[in-house]
């Protein structure tokens, strides 16, 4: 079941955060974040009081999975060569999809994407946006089979990460 946050998920969701920082730092994927820096529990506690933070829930209800969804394109979009020219009410951003690495290879992260996208009809929103980093290299195959299109990768300082590789991606529903 994937629902918006409440004030109990928060500390599920830090946990996440944690646990994907946690095999980051011990080499087992490569994402780019950076414990300290992004994602943090403020992270989780700034989307949740925005109303656009999201949790994916097991057959058993513990929290697995977590992204922040809404209309707010970040700057580095601006430098994007995007292949749709919409509007900015008609664009719907998915940020930050983590699946909880103890819960990972189950579908989750593609059953979020798909909510996202379901979202985003429900939105009256045409077109979707994302971006990751460009060291994540499972997240930019799993995008890649859903029928996302990178167009570019952009360099910045994203989220107070410095010298980030930002791909950019994007799909017309």
């Amino acid at each position: 079941m994937i629902r918006k946050a409440q004030d109990k998920d928060l500390d599920a969701v830090a946990e996440i955060y944690s646990h994907i920082h946690d095999f980051e730092e011990a080499g087992k994927v490569e994402i780019g974040w950076d414990r300290a820096i992004y994602p943090t529990r403020n992270t989780a506690q700034d989307a949740l009081e925005r109303g656009d933070l999201f949790v994916l829930e097991d057959d058993q209800g513990k929290v697995v999975a977590t992204a922040i969804i809404n209309d707010k394109q970040v700057a580095a979009y601006a430098q994007g060569n995007w292949e749709y020219a919409a509007k900015d009410d008609e664009v719907m951003v998915l940020h930050t999809l983590v699946v909880d690495p103890y819960a990972a290879h189950r579908g989750y992260g593609k059953a979020f994407v798909a909510f996202y996208e379901d979202y985003a009809r429900k939105s009256a929103a045409s077109y979707l946006r994302m971006d990751t980093n460009a060291h994540n290299k499972n997240a930019r195959a799993m995008y890649k089979k859903l029928g996302y299109k990178e167009i570019g990768i952009v360099p910045c300082e994203f989220n107070g990460l410095k010298d980030v590789p930002l791909v950019l991606l994007e799909k017309k529903l």
